[in-house]
């Protein structure tokens, strides 16, 4: 197999895990969190500054690279990792929740999925196949099978007869994939919030002897209780010598508990998108930095952080540049909010190690402000 998970150890306090997986490209030490780098470049942020941050792994998008540049384009140029010149390991999504969160600009069959592109209105089609054709171009260590995201509410006969589809489809993408022993193909438990699906999606997808899995559905708008709940059911019955992946979960909390509950990897947009919107995730909780009280605060974003963001600058300076309109504002938030949930990852696989992760939990929750 293109990757192999090696596990490390297992929290006496709280049944976690720490592992590695080990990649064409380098080691991810997991639990890990994967910055999105959506059209192969994660927003505001150098390659150097990521590896300055001790970014492991980023994501990249799918059916964004299909509609611009294109993948054959990035193949010349010798795939993904040259175009965007990161040398480290990369994960690509089929691009299925794109499509899918393209409402009545798309429509469902069979075969996959006819949409309009959001760039300019023509036509595309995206099959399992297709879907794979792209990510083998592309490149990534780990690539994504092409599934069926339900939305959340949705009734549990559309859901089933989803999670059946994802199942079929994912034996086309089996079959479409070209290079197995250097691409990872991981494949995707659906079944929504009924624990009985999220059961017979488990064994059907699990019948397929992949190197990792990947937990989907969720984050789609259910309250966070209901995910802790879905998990709690679901990755017991994962494999234990195989990564676990849940797709588009970024905040603290939901990372916290996520590896509570047996996931070793997460990404999200999360910490980009509110960064570029004015807002810092710091050890005390949410700073929204456009507002009047930071005028005068010549304090850094996080007392607590040793970022170049946090070393460098003052929350004045800060709410002066967005006010002002300036890039750097976007780019020094994001870039301290990229370090804080890596380095927030970090001190959760020591507090593994250390067998107190739910103390570590505890405190985290206290300082934030979130409630247990």
């Amino acid at each position: 197999m293109a990757i192999k998970y090696e596990l490390i150890k297992v929290c006496k306090q709280s049944g976690a895990r720490l592992g590695k997986i080990h990649t064409p490209h380098g080691v991810i030490e997991t639990p890990i969190f994967m910055p999105v780098g959506t059209q192969a470049t994660v927003k505001a942020m150098t390659p150097e500054e990521l590896k300055k941050i001790e970014a492991q792994i980023i994501l990249s998008n799918t059916y964004h690279l299909y509609l611009r540049p294109g993948h054959k384009l990035v193949e010349k140029a010798g795939g993904l990792h040259k175009f965007m010149n990161w040398d480290k390991p990369i994960l690509t999504d089929s691009g299925g929740f794109q499509v899918f969160s393209l409402g009545d600009l798309r429509k469902i069959s069979e075969e996959g999925v006819e949409f309009r592109s959001h760039i300019d209105g023509s036509k595309h089609f995206l099959s399992p196949e297709k879907a794979i054709e792209i990510e083998n171009s592309l490149g990534a260590d780990i690539i994504m099978a092409f599934d069926e995201c339900a939305p959340y509410p949705a009734d549990r006969q559309y859901v089933k007869n989803s999670l059946e589809r994802t199942t079929r489809w994912l034996k086309r993408c089996i079959d479409a994939h070209k290079y197995p022993e250097r691409q990872a193909l991981f494949g995707i438990i659906q079944g929504g919030m009924y624990k009985d699906l999220r059961h017979q999606s488990l064994n059907e997808i699990l019948s397929f002897d992949l190197p990792g899995y990947a937990v989907g559905g969720l984050s789609v708008g259910e309250p966070k209780d209901l995910m802790y709940e879905v998990l709690e059911y679901t990755t017991p019955l994962m494999p234990k010598d195989k990564p676990r992946y849940l797709m588009g979960v970024g905040s603290p909390d939901c990372l916290i508990e996520g590896v509570i509950r047996g996931i070793d990897m997460f990404d999200c947009v999360h910490p980009t998108r509110i960064g570029r919107n004015g807002t810092a995730m710091t050890s005390i909780g949410r700073v929204v930095i456009k507002n009047a009280k930071y005028a005068e605060d010549f304090m850094p974003l996080d007392p607590n952080c040793d970022c170049y963001t946090c070393k460098s600058y003052s929350r004045a300076y800060i709410r002066h540049l967005f006010k002002a309109g300036e890039i750097l504002a976007s780019r020094l938030v994001t870039y301290h909010n990229l370090h804080f949930l890596l380095n927030l990852m970090k001190e959760i696989r020591q507090a593994i190690m250390e067998d107190r992760l739910l103390d570590y939990r505890r405190e985290f929750f206290q300082k934030y402000g979130y409630t247990l």
